[in-house]
């Protein structure tokens, strides 16, 4: 058996070009802390939906973590709304890897 070390992205390894892989991981990062926070307050739809100011559907699609439905801008906003806070860190590359 081979074995073959991934990235530290799981979307390039699915294929994805950098900068698309990157913008899909930070917004993977942002619905799972959002659904945390829902399940974890305990809330139920209607009452999330209310509380970050988007439909009960669109909360739905974040609970079935349906990515196509959500922008970044949409996931901040209803962070922010959920009253988390996100913080943004930038890193350099890793050594041995270019940039893209």
């Amino acid at each position: 058996m081979r074995i073959t070390k991934g990235h530290d992205n799981v979307f390039i390894d699915c294929g994805f070009p950098p900068a698309e892989a990157e913008n899909l991981r930070l917004r993977a990062d942002m619905m799972i802390a959002l659904r945390s926070h829902i399940k974890d307050a305990g809330l139920t739809k209607p009452k999330a939906a209310a509380l970050m100011g988007v439909t009960q559907a669109q909360i739905a699609d974040l609970m079935k973590v349906r990515m196509e439905s959500f922008s970044a801008d949409t996931l901040i906003e209803m962070l922010a709304s959920a009253g988390l806070r996100l913080e943004l860190r930038i890193k350099p590359p890793r050594k041995g890897r270019k940039a893209a």
